[in-house]
């Protein structure tokens, strides 16, 4: 049974009282709570001249059939109440396709290999060509050894991506699976039930109580139909439905039965609109890809100015052969790029989505998680998220005018509630009692009227068990139970009435009287002494118990929460007053009329950062805001529980769907919560920065090492004519990246900011780093060459000229163990050692430090360069590495102190220059930075797909999801150049 139709409704006559006998004195109109009527139009289009052409048809400027009078309806739909005839059903379900929401898979085969589509994999992908193909000179052959540890690199890189993604949850599917399957349709004047893909504009439809509709409709016959869309519209309860009125697919009818015809269908519909928001837009590169490209992009120019150097120094300079300068141009190549930061930042992310998942936090989308670490702004949808979704009786406010108190008030307002199959109202008046069998006791049932959109009110007569008197309460809508009330009604009474109703209504408050009589006598049936009215109940959708202290929380994180609702204005100003989150909220129609003339704001871009929240949302409307606000440079969290919210939470940054959230909700969102209420998020968002912090410490180191390595062996090459052998590189790598990978459980401290990715300052650290760690190799390379400083000192033996083979080794132990060392430095903000790492770090260090010194004592394998080297050289080496670690603190602090304090204060100055300018506060525009490879890091290549159709995967490749058109766009076009060369009326 509906539960909308006892308050005001959306149109005028269920707000007043002006459908009863008009009176001597003055009519009052009790303006309560509800929607603004929206009249009917007329088509702006020539109605005789009409051809069902699509262009026509979903053009909201030239016709309207959401709000057009149903005659203009059926005739711009060329039909009737009988129905279309079958042929020419099946005629229009060829133009206009069928009633459900497409996707286009993906071929899995090319979705493993975008993975090896960006500049970090082309470098690889380049070194393993140069190993295997441009090696072969000089009487070697190819190198092998090298050609396979890459391309294991490559693979494992690729493995992990493609795992993540073909697991990602799909919004379409959960949107589409959420239509209804079967409708009743009239075809050729007889009814019939077809599957609801069948639908086309045009179609007579027909629903009853527990279906969900199955397309955008008018309703021609609408007996007692009450719909529920709170998951398409966000409105708490479900609404009451009249003759004209529109029906959106996917609600769920509640109350009565209804007829109507479809005027959209498919991705045409309210509900397709919200699904083709979904993943729309064009900006496929995630927030971690764009980082992923600046850093390569680092790389890639550190590297191609040594390689090119080298080029020109060896080949041009020294006269080198083919292969020596290629085994050198090799090391650069294998040892510059960060080779497994893709893998290193998956299963750093991985590892902190098990960690989320503790706390009741799923993650779909492992990237999301760096994402929400720096997220500035939550946007908030309130019914189920902020709020219950569950009608309660707002105790605090109840209003007497009788006798009785408001205890009392609520247990006669229980007795006129049903106990079974209650709708929502009588389910928390009957609640409110707190203990429900109370509803019943120690009174003897005679009578029960229950609600109906007539009388808009429900009534009991019962015998009071303990003084054998019959009595009648009666509760409903304000305006009609004052009517009924006839005993101790004043003007007094009618003005406190009417002054009590509009306050409610201002603050979003539903209202429900209740008045009661007594009878004389045993007959239920006859006149009482008149219904005096006793009180006035206010319904309300209240927050969740642990929702404002959430809100707190995320603001002390530096987290700013809106609200955005498709609610009304009044119930999102009043939830944001009880929940301490502002009432400086806007209607919807700003976001399209902007801020009003005279306004404090200056454009609609201020007025959104400067508003509390926004009401009366449509799915558009919560897209644009995320959109507006990531313009800006902000980035949004969007959390939400419908299928209204999927759009928006598919555009957002991280969209995180709450508990009890729609399927449509949970395909959408990146984070998923199994909890209710938002207090998960507070836990998510301090672990994603903890995780982020570990992601930075590990950006700073891995471009030292870009720069110690690709500067060092330069350097090496050039002043001592220095090979060294690639292989070796890549046992450096894969050491380094094992060791690294224990930073995904490292212990770090979260920032009470948003974090941001400030690459200047990692670039400027790892320039420094670099540099330094240069300067110690190339010390010792130097003292050993030029001097006889160890052998005398040591007594060992010292290599003689830069060939040797055991200064390959010593080389490589002393590259090994410093590198591995600097990630301590890196990870601390004060010393090393006042800043414990964790037991797997430290342990995996130690490890890696051993397996190294094992392959410097032992290792003499013949396909690389190298020998063994005495303990003594060991000794010196782990010496000589403490010696110039020690410094490294203090280098990070000389860095603090002057590039990065000079570097802060201008980004500074900047940000309050463009806040001067623009008169908005935008702090957040470092981490949005375009990059000019970024689109080459989204993984989705065109040319590979259009490869693959010319070598015959054709007909199994149907394209990476663009998930629909949006609405009025290129899909209404082309249907309509279909219908306009097949027009259903012929010239006569």
């Amino acid at each position: 049974m509906s539960n909308v139709e006892k308050e005001a409704g959306p149109q005028g006559e269920d707000s007043s009282i002006s459908q009863t006998p008009p009176e001597a004195k003055k009519k009052r109109e009790y303006k309560e709570f509800g929607h603004d009527d929206e009249k009917p139009t007329h088509a702006n289009v020539d109605m005789s001249m009409i051809e069902l052409k699509a262009e026509d048809l979903y053009d909201k400027e030239k016709v309207d059939l959401e709000t057009i009078v149903v005659e203009d309806v059926f005739k711009l739909l060329q039909c009737d109440d009988n129905g279309l005839m079958v042929d020419e059903a099946h005629r229009r379900l060829e133009i206009f396709g069928p009633n459900k929401l497409e996707q286009e898979e993906q071929n899995a085969i090319l979705q493993f290999l975008s993975f090896m589509w960006n500049p970090l994999s082309w470098v690889m992908e380049g070194a393993a060509l140069v190993a295997i193909a441009l090696s072969n000179g000089g009487g070697m052959p190819p190198d092998w050894e090298d050609f396979v540890g890459i391309v294991l690199l490559l693979i494992i890189n690729s493995a992990i991506g493609f795992y993540e993604e073909r697991n990602a949850g799909n919004a379409v599917k959960a949107l589409m699976d959420s239509l209804a399957p079967k409708a009743k349709v009239k075809r050729n004047g007889q009814w019939q039930e077809i599957e609801s893909a069948n639908l086309v504009p045009g179609d007579m439809i027909s629903f009853k109580i527990g279906d969900i509709v199955p397309a955008d409709c008018r309703l021609t016959e609408a007996i007692n139909v009450s719909i529920d869309q709170a998951a398409l519209t966000g409105e708490s309860l479900p609404q009451s439905k009249k003759e004209g009125d529109q029906c959106f697919s996917g609600s769920t009818c509640k109350q009565g039965e209804a007829e109507g015809v479809v005027i959209s269908t498919g991705a045409n519909t309210f509900f397709g609109r919200a699904a083709s928001l979904v993943g729309q837009d064009d900006d496929t590169t995630g927030h971690l890809q764009k980082i992923l490209a600046q850093i390569g992009s680092f790389c890639l120019v550190s590297i191609g100015i040594f390689v090119l150097a080298e080029i020109l120094v060896l080949y041009a300079g020294f006269h080198y052969a083919y292969r020596r300068g290629l085994n050198n141009i090799l090391v650069l190549l294998i040892g510059g790029i960060p080779i497994a930061m893709p893998t290193v930042l998956s299963v750093t992310l991985a590892v902190g989505a098990q960690q989320l998942a503790k706390h009741k936090a799923i993650v779909t989308r492992i990237t999301a998680i760096e994402e929400l670490a720096g997220v500035t702004i939550l946007c908030s949808d309130k019914t189920g998220t902020l709020t219950t979704n569950k009608l309660t009786i707002d105790k605090e406010t109840i209003r007497t005018y009788g006798p009785f108190s408001a205890d009392d008030v609520i247990l006669l307002a229980a007795y006129a509630s049903r106990t079974e199959n209650q709708d929502a109202i009588d389910a928390s008046v009957v609640s409110a009692l707190g203990d429900t069998s109370r509803a019943r006791a120690g009174i003897k049932l005679l009578d029960f009227k229950p609600f109906n959109p007539v009388d808009k009110r429900t009534e009991i007569t019962y015998r009071e068990e303990s003084s054998g008197k019959l009595k009648r309460v009666t509760k409903g809508m304000t305006g009609i139970i004052i009517e009924l009330c006839s005993r101790n009604k004043s003007e007094e009474l009618e003005n406190r009435l009417e002054s009590d109703v509009e306050e409610f209504a201002s603050r979003g408050l539903r209202a429900l009287a209740v008045a009661y009589e007594e009878l004389d006598g045993d007959d239920a049936e006859a006149e009482g002494n008149g219904f005096e009215l006793i009180g006035l109940l206010a319904i309300f959708d209240p927050p969740r118990e642990d929702t404002k202290q959430t809100i707190d929380d995320a603001l002390a994180l530096g987290v700013k929460v809106k609200m955005v609702t498709g609610d009304q204005l009044a119930i999102a100003k009043e939830t944001g007053r009880r929940l301490g989150l502002g009432d400086h909220m806007y209607p919807a129609k700003v976001l399209k009329d902007g801020p009003a003339p005279g306004s404090k704001h200056m454009n609609l871009d201020e007025m959104i950062l400067d508003a509390d929240g926004f009401a009366g949302v449509f799915p558009e409307h919560k897209y644009e805001i995320v959109k507006r606000l990531q313009g800006l440079g902000h980035l949004c969290a969007m959390t939400g529980d419908g299928a209204n919210d999927a759009p928006a939470l598919s555009r957002a940054n991280v969209g995180i769907a709450v508990e009890g959230a729609t399927d449509a909700a949970r395909g959408a969102a990146d984070i998923v919560l199994t909890e209710p209420g938002l207090s998960t998020i507070v836990h998510a968002i301090r672990g994603s920065r903890i995780i982020f912090q570990r992601m930075r410490n590990y950006s700073i180191y891995a471009c030292a090492v870009t720069i110690r390595i690709v500067v060092c062996f330069a350097i090496l090459a050039f002043a001592f004519r220095y090979d060294f052998p690639p292989f070796m590189v890549l046992i450096i790598a894969l050491l380094n990246d094992g060791t690294i990978m224990t930073l995904s459980v490292d212990r770090v401290l979260p920032s009470m900011t948003p974090d941001s990715w400030d690459l200047a300052e990692i670039f400027s650290y790892a320039i420094a780093y670099g540099l330094y760690l240069t300067a110690s190799t190339i010390a010792l390379v130097a003292i050993i060459l030029k001097t006889s400083f160890f052998h005398d000192k040591f007594g060992v033996t010292s290599p003689t000229n830069s060939a040797d083979p055991q200064l390959h080794m010593i080389v490589y132990l002393q590259v090994a163990i410093i590198s591995q060392a600097l990630i301590f430095v890196t990870r601390s903000h004060g010393f090393f050692f006042l800043e414990r790492p964790s037991y797997a770090l430290m342990g995996a260090f130690c490890i890696a430090q051993l397996v190294s010194s094992i392959i410097a004592a032992y290792a003499d394998w013949g396909f690389t360069d190298i020998q063994p080297i005495s303990g003594g050289w060991i000794g010196i080496v782990w010496v000589w590495n403490i010696i110039w670690f020690i410094p490294l603190d203090w280098i990070k602090f000389a860095m603090k102190a002057t590039i990065i304090k000079k570097m802060r204060e201008r980004h500074s100055r900047a940000v309050a220059a463009a806040a001067a300018e623009t008169g908005l506060q935008i702090t957040r525009t470092q981490s949005r930075a375009a990059s000019i490879h970024e689109s080459m890091y989204s993984n989705r290549v065109s040319f590979i797909r259009r490869a693959a159709r010319k070598v015959g995967f054709g007909a199994k490749v149907m394209v990476k999801p663009e998930e629909l058109q949006r609405f009025s766009s290129i899909q209404a076009h082309r249907t309509g150049a279909t219908l306009a060369r097949n027009p259903s009326r012929t010239a006569a």
